[in-house]
């Protein structure tokens, strides 16, 4: 398919040579769709799966958008999680730098007095909702010249219970501004916040994250068993790849699993919402780095991790729900690039597992382990009206 170059889509001279510097040639659809609206300065929905490209499609309207002159945050982009955060700001920053301006990121556990500092003077702002609120109140930041918001990830901000933080945050915001939201999903809560927040939007729509992922990732089911899951761990992990990202449900699991792959000469760090926050980010600078290419996370501590040299997830526990599997699994075949997706299934786990696999659209590669799809539960109203399952 045929795609507009960054220059014919209204992006600068510069902004598009620092692109092509960093291999970035033509826009992604999710970019192609949005930015001319958004470089025009109309309100924006956009609904695309995660490692489609949606944080370029909203930082190129903001460093040629907002002027280098302001002397106070101008341009504020929400995001759910501290890593999001931080991420977001370093994939800003070379922009902001051609363009003159100062990006800051500012989230929880880390000290506010220095983040405030930064904050004060920078022209971009990315924040989580609570430390940006904490702010806010405290008088240490003043949103008053914002004129440009984004919403980035707005359903996992929504479902991570950030909805009064980011109304009150809202309500700080001057009206006359240009108001972007980013999503897996435009309906519900987060259609209700795009109604009441935004003015005529422009609305787009990419495929959906099935669709994205399935070119692209390879999902494997494997069966194992609980006294042999850490050597085919050690197995899987032996192969060719670049970064694994492997998922367990517990922080004491991740430090135990980190622990016992040190012990058999794999190189991993755990990451868990435990950890201070300075710990955290060394461990994530390490992995980005490559200086450890495998990194034992919970599903809370690697939301929003958005790094395409991902090649293996690996669910060495299971996910209990499908928007976890998609979550975590997403993690990989970013940007167009191929992946791996694993899940390792006990014995006693094969029959959540496989309905999970089959309502998901991958019955096919659950049953090419031998493993049998189980039938689905079946739904009963009761004499009292309720929903019950056997």
């Amino acid at each position: 398919m045929y795609m507009q170059s960054f220059r014919a889509l209204g992006v600068s001279v510069q902004v598009e040579q620092l692109l092509a510097r960093r291999g970035i040639l033509q826009p992604f659809p999710i970019q192609e769709l949005v930015l001319p609206d958004a470089l025009a300065g109309h309100d924006v929905l956009a609904k695309s799966p995660t490692g489609s490209g949606k944080t370029l499609a909203f930082a190129v309207p903001i460093v040629e958008r907002i002027s280098r002159e302001r002397t106070q945050p101008a341009a504020l982009v929400l995001a759910p999680t501290r890593e999001l955060a931080g991420q977001v700001a370093d994939e800003i920053k070379p922009l902001a730098d051609v363009c003159g301006l100062r990006v800051v990121a500012v989230f929880g556990g880390a000290p506010i007095g220095p983040q405030a500092k930064k904050a004060r003077n920078a022209q971009i702002l990315v924040a989580t909702p609570g430390r940006l609120q904490d702010l806010v109140e405290r008088k240490m930041v003043s949103l008053e010249q914002v004129n440009l918001l984004v919403l980035d990830e707005a359903d996992r901000m929504l479902d991570m219970g950030f909805k009064p933080q980011v109304e009150r945050l809202m309500k700080r915001l001057p009206r006359e501004r240009q108001t972007m939201l980013f999503s897996a999903t435009l309906d519900g809560a987060v259609g209700q916040l795009a109604d009441s927040y935004t003015r005529d939007p422009s609305r787009f729509e990419t495929a959906p994250l099935a669709d994205h992922e399935e070119g692209n990732i390879d999902h494997r089911f494997v069966s194992v068993t609980a006294d042999g899951k850490v050597e085919r761990l050690v197995e899987e992990l032996s192969g060719e790849r670049g970064l694994a990202l492997v998922f367990v449900r517990t922080k004491r699991g991740a430090d135990r699993l980190a622990g016992k792959l040190a012990r058999r000469h794999v190189d991993a760090l755990a990451l868990h919402g435990d950890m201070p926050q300075n710990a955290r980010q060394r461990t994530l600078k390490r992995f980005r780095d490559g200086q450890v290419r495998t990194l034992v996370a919970t599903d809370v501590a690697a939301r929003g991790l958005d790094l395409e040299a991902i090649t293996h997830v690996i669910n060495f526990d299971p996910p209990e729900e499908d928007k976890d599997y998609v979550h975590r699994v997403g993690r990989t075949g970013r940007a167009g690039k191929s992946g791996n997706g694993i899940t390792f299934v006990l014995p006693e786990q094969q029959a959540d597992v496989s309905r999970l696999a089959a309502r998901l659209g991958h019955r096919e590669q659950f049953e090419r382990e031998g493993m049998r799809v189980a039938p689905a539960r079946r739904v009963y109203t009761s004499r009292r009206g309720r929903n019950s399952r056997w």
